[in-house]
């Protein structure tokens, strides 16, 4: 921490005041000159958000990220505050951080009126100089700017147009900071109408009477566009105000929300020892969110969250050690048939249309990881109809697994069974084991087992095999055969 104390030490130390926007474009430069990242862990914005809000910064410009759910907006904007000075002198005891060589609060111009240059200073810590407030419709004026205080009127004989009977709110007390409204379109009309001097001239009226507060803050503001419709809308004359309005949007490929994930995912120590995720798995998780997204059960324009794989890859890790303490194993990898766990994180986390409410969210969860294991296997394993070189004929690669299927014999994989017996069940399958081998051999052999499940659950979503749940895990059958037991 700086050592000055008063005024008179602050100027002896050459210090020199500056804006809070001119603060964060002079960090800003030197970290783009010094090739420093400044938005760490804010991974697939690096040629398209990151660039546009390095511009506004520049450009000295309150900033409004507009984007669907879980898109990072509000880890951009607390990103921000490393672009901050680590230390900021205030004049010591003042409400609104006043600036010891431009004071704009009553308090710390009476100050340094008595004090003058011994007027003592604080120092605070960029990390306190981030306030945040989620817009909701109960939030008033006097939340957001602040009130007449009675109770100070009385007690100091002033009237109510005096500037000291005022009760400050959560704006003037952000002087010199950078201040979040989160879903702004949230926000009354009337209540986005208060901060338009703010941002236009740093005027603030409380009850009619006009006070001059040429406050210093750089606002961000974020906003789902689905709330335009549903809930509100930001107010034309207050958007007008906002120099810089920045789109944001989900990952653009599967490797990009692999690397969200694991980043973002609450995983014990204990969990990361004894639980093997591979790579498949992974993937998979990432996959069903792109299904989820592009699915016709599914509100497009509501989204669906980075959250969502976040959540999902949690419970997947936390179904697979409730198997392993169940079953006695010390440690183990996830199995396919464990998605049954993400089920939860996937309904709770998507908005369905009409159709997807007349199936149900567990039908459409269902579907979505149905569709996710389709899609990756066609990707990673060969085609079940496979052409002859000349001709029209095709062979089927998948023929000897399903002939097995089609004898009358079955397959049960209990989701508590023990790696044992889930690895003796899946050799029980003529030639699935021979198929990992002969077709997959860029696939790692530890994970033999894992690719072996995941052909019988690909084959059955390409209806080649009859998959149902049942209440100790998973069976596949033959689909013929299947069929005539349910018309019996």
């Amino acid at each position: 921490m700086p050592q000055p104390k008063t005024i008179a030490e602050l100027k002896q130390s050459g210090y020199k005041s500056k804006t809070i926007k001119h603060e964060l474009r002079d960090n800003l430069i030197e970290a783009l000159k010094s090739g420093k990242s400044v938005f760490e862990n804010i991974h697939g914005y690096e040629d398209s958000v990151i660039p546009d809000i390095e511009r506004a910064i520049l450009s000295g410009h309150n900033i409004n990220l507009l984007g669907l759910r879980g898109q990072a907006k509000t880890r951009i904007a607390r990103s921000m505050v490393n672009l901050l000075d680590e230390w900021l002198p205030i004049i010591a005891g003042s409400e609104i951080n006043d600036d010891p060589f431009n004071p704009i609060s009553h308090f710390a111009k009476q100050k340094i009126k008595e004090l003058g240059d011994e007027t003592p200073i604080d120092w605070v810590h960029r990390k306190d100089r981030f306030v945040e407030k989620l817009a909701t419709p109960d939030v008033s004026v006097a939340d957001l700017i602040g009130d007449i205080d009675p109770v100070k009127a009385f007690n100091l004989k002033l009237s109510y147009s005096d500037e000291q009977v005022i009760h400050f709110g959560i704006v003037p007390r952000s002087n010199r900071c950078i201040f979040v409204i989160n879903e702004l379109p949230d926000l009354q009309p009337r209540i986005q109408v208060s901060l338009f001097n703010i941002l236009q001239e740093g005027d603030i009226q409380i009850r009619g009477f006009k006070l001059r507060l040429p406050l210093d803050i750089q606002f961000v503001f974020t906003a789902n566009p689905e709330d335009y419709t549903n809930r509100g809308s930001i107010i034309t004359p207050l958007k007008d105000r906002i120099g810089s309005q920045i789109l944001t949007h989900y990952p653009k490929s599967i490797a990009i929300a692999r690397t969200i994930t694991k980043q973002e995912a609450k995983l014990s120590d204990n969990q990361k020892k004894m639980i093997g995720v591979p790579d498949l798995v992974i993937d998979l998780v990432e996959q069903i969110v792109v299904e989820a997204r592009k699915s016709e059960y599914v509100d497009a324009k509501s989204g669906v969250s980075a959250r969502l794989s976040i959540s999902a890859f949690e419970n997947l890790i936390s179904t697979a050690e409730r198997r392993a303490i169940l079953s006695g194993d010390k440690t183990t990898m996830v199995r396919i048939s464990d998605f049954e766990g993400v089920i939860p994180a996937i309904t709770g986390k998507v908005e369905m249309v009409y159709e997807g409410e007349q199936e149900g969210p567990y039908n459409v969860a269902q579907t979505l990881i149905g569709k996710a294991i389709r899609t990756l296997f066609d990707k990673y394993c060969p085609p079940i109809e496979k052409s002859k070189k000349k001709g029209h004929e095709t062979t089927n690669l998948y023929k000897h697994i399903t002939n097995w299927f089609e004898k009358g014999n079955d397959l049960e994989i209990n989701s508590l069974s023990s790696d044992k017996n889930y690895m003796q069940a899946l050799n029980n399958v003529d030639s699935l084991a021979a198929f990992f081998d002969d077709h997959l051999r860029d696939a790692p052999q530890s994970e033999k087992y894992l690719w072996m499940e995941f052909i019988l659950f690909g084959l059955a979503e390409h209806s080649k095999l009859s998959r149902n749940s049942i209440n100790t895990g998973v069976q596949f059958k033959d689909l013929v055969g299947s069929m005539f037991e349910g018309m019996v």
